[in-house]
């Protein structure tokens, strides 16, 4: 369940990417309507969870194993509904008019993308040595958090009419930047 639940989360972010980048609003409501499956996954995962610990008392490795996927199933929650601020922002952003393009986004989203993505498989394959390189990177997160967020304070100095565009980018940047920290717990708790 937590290996679906994480396939589903990683399409969502996918998902509401594209309907940052692309405007696009089949992803836009893609997005929103995964995250209603997502937080069924999570009901289902705390239920089987609760069942396995009274009926099986597990121990040890098991019981390790079984407080990790309560806690990541939790971050993926979490994840799920960060995507989906991301794409009711980009409705706003839409109606914006913008005439700079934040490079630094798609380098945020990258990073953010690629590091999910390779926490999921780390998981999958139990690779406790991946998740480790993975939660170590959280700073590269931050680094790239802070250059998008000095170009877009730039572009908001430049030119007064951005300042509102350039809100709803820092407020999506924000939402990226949570799924890191989350990834960064999810990579913690597979190494535990």
């Amino acid at each position: 369940s937590v290996i679906k639940m994480g396939s589903l989360t990683e399409s969502q972010l996918v998902d509401s990417m594209d309907a940052v980048i692309k405007v696009d609003k089949d992803s836009i409501d893609k997005s929103i309507k995964s995250d209603d499956e997502i937080n069924k996954f999570r009901s289902k995962i705390d239920t089987q969870i609760m069942t396995l610990l009274v009926k099986r008392a597990p121990m040890a490795i098991d019981l390790r194993e079984t407080i990790s996927s309560l806690k990541i199933s939790q971050d993926l929650e979490r994840i799920g509904d960060q995507t989906k601020n991301i794409a009711k922002a980009s409705r706003w952003l839409a109606k914006l008019p913008t005439n700079q393009t934040v490079l630094s986004f798609d380098n945020l989203f990258n990073l953010i993308s690629t590091n999910f993505t390779k926490v999921v498989n780390a998981f999958n394959q139990e690779d406790s040595a991946k998740a480790k390189k993975i939660w170590l990177k959280d700073a590269d997160v931050n680094k790239q958090y802070d250059i998008l967020f000095r170009e877009t304070l730039t572009y908001m100095l430049e030119d007064p009419r951005n300042i509102a565009s350039c809100s709803q980018v820092l407020s999506v940047a924000k939402n990226l930047e949570r799924i890191g920290d989350h990834t960064q717990n999810i990579a913690e708790m597979i190494y535990y």
